[in-house]
């Protein structure tokens, strides 16, 4: 097998559920011939998970090292804390130190390994079923989600680390409260459709040696092939390696 370029896409449900007509899936599909997405995200997972699976999730002494690394926790983070001291709530200092030592040991991994952080997308309440404790108080709040989602891109700028503003990208759309989402957090069609794009445009723009936006990179078993589909003049082929599908669909 031939060795290729491994993203990860590492993270709690936003990831997970990416690849259910999501932003995984279309990065999946956009880099079929270019690189390996893995997922490593998984529901209810916050930035404590991550630090007590990070050596397993990234071995300092794999063999092949991710070329990229997409990296996303806050949406679990930022819910109340509960007073028995479970569940998924981490004090915002607390997380901010955690995505520090999540961001030094990705780092460590290689010198060609890159890194981009997201933060938290906003949240519609009003969808939420369940968000009430049982002292009448709202689990999440869109309020606190940006406070997480502008810790996670200080932390960033102070790190030089690529990140996208996932906050405040989703909330730029019309109507996003009722487009956005399948049930009020987790990424709709159309809010994993201003994701993606996001995630290319940084990749574009980024200036990383090699380069890994998907239009520039190698093509795998891009030859002209006899079996590719025959041209109407009936001698000639056409090479279709490096035309995603649909074709009507422009991913930049």
């Amino acid at each position: 097998m031939t060795t290729r370029p491994i993203f990860v896409l590492f993270g709690s449900s936003i990831v997970q559920h990416s690849y259910y007509e999501g932003w995984g899936a279309t990065l999946s599909h956009l880099y079929s011939r270019k690189a390996d997405i893995v997922l490593r995200g998984y529901a209810s997972w916050n930035s404590r998970r991550a630090l007590q699976i990070l050596d397993k999730v990234f071995p300092k002494d794999a063999i092949e090292q991710p070329s990229l690394v997409i990296v996303y926790f806050g949406g679990n983070d930022c819910i109340r804390p509960n007073p028995s001291g479970l569940g998924p709530h981490v004090p915002l200092e607390e997380y901010i130190e955690n995505m520090r030592k999540i961001a030094i040991h990705i780092r460590s991994l290689s010198e060609k390994t890159r890194i981009i952080f997201l933060s938290n997308p906003p949240i519609d309440e009003a969808q939420l079923k369940y968000n009430i404790d049982e002292f009448g108080k709202p689990l999440r709040t869109n309020e606190i989600c940006g406070i997480y989602s502008k810790a996670c891109l200080d932390l960033c700028r102070e790190m030089k680390i690529e990140a996208i503003d996932v906050w405040s990208a989703i909330q730029k759309k019309e109507n996003w409260r009722n487009v956005c989402f399948i049930d009020g957090v987790h990424l709709s069609s159309e809010g994993s459709e201003i994701l993606t794009k996001e995630i290319l445009k940084v990749i574009k723009e980024a200036e990383w040696e090699p380069s890994l936006y998907w239009k520039l990179m190698p093509v795998e078993f891009g030859e002209d092939s006899p079996y590719d589909p025959v041209l109407p003049d009936g001698i000639s082929t056409f090479n279709v390696s490096n035309i995603p599908f649909p074709e009507n669909v422009v991913w930049d």
